[in-house]
């Protein structure tokens, strides 16, 4: 697992996210520190017509509501790039069979991308979860399908990839920012197996983190 600290601050780290993600297929998650990202991404030269979107993960949440990482995408990059609405995959979390929608949203990514993301967007969050895989839950053991439904975590049902789809990206980007998760970098980059992150392939995986994040986790 490669780490990379990113001097500048804030901004700085997002415009090398972005460029990091420009030309490839990928997913993204959702949380705070994308957003920036997104919005440095919709400014470089990126060959739209080219480029699939797909969801890392999503809260169980109306349409619009600003709890759903997709309002957030919406807002931050798809409002601002040139992209066909088939090519942007949205995790239907409004369906009373989540269930079901979870079994198309992997049935899609099958049938559009053969199951194999370029680029896997994923965040970090304190506690060491990744994607929606909530510590302790049983999400992490599933290998038998694409997506799961999850909840409830941090009070919101979820839907997310899971290990195995996540692991077959190409490329993996773990985006990290601000000192409260430089302890969590740290525990990542030395391999505790204790926190849900860790379920992520070493080969392939890049943590991109401001100075914060990432200073506990160099020697």
């Amino acid at each position: 697992m490669r780490l990379e600290i990113v001097e500048g601050g804030p901004s700085r780290l997002a415009e090398r996210a972005a460029v990091w993600l420009a030309d490839r297929i990928f997913a993204v998650s959702g949380g705070s520190t994308p957003a920036t990202t997104f919005v440095a991404l919709a400014i470089l030269p990126v060959p739209w017509e080219r480029v699939h979107i797909w969801q890392v993960d999503e809260r169980v949440a109306p349409d619009g509501d600003p709890e759903r990482n997709a309002t957030h995408l919406r807002e931050h990059l798809l409002s601002r790039v040139p992209i066909a609405d088939e090519q942007v995959h949205l995790m239907d979390v409004t369906d009373d069979d989540l269930e079901a929608a979870a079994r198309r949203y992997a049935d899609d990514l099958q049938a559009v991308a053969r199951g194999v993301l370029d680029i896997v967007h994923l965040g970090l969050g304190d506690d060491g979860h990744t994607a929606s895989w909530p510590p302790g839950d049983p999400v992490v053991s599933v290998t038998d399908r694409d997506t799961a439904v999850v909840g409830p975590f941090n009070g919101t049902r979820r839907m997310t990839l899971t290990v195995p789809a996540v692991n077959r990206g190409r490329h993996l980007m773990v985006l990290v920012e601000g000192a409260d998760k430089a302890p969590v970098v740290k525990r990542l980059i030395a391999g505790d197996t204790s926190i849900p992150a860790s379920h992520l392939r070493n080969t392939g995986t890049t943590v991109l983190a401001d100075e914060a994040a990432g200073a506990a986790a160099t020697p």
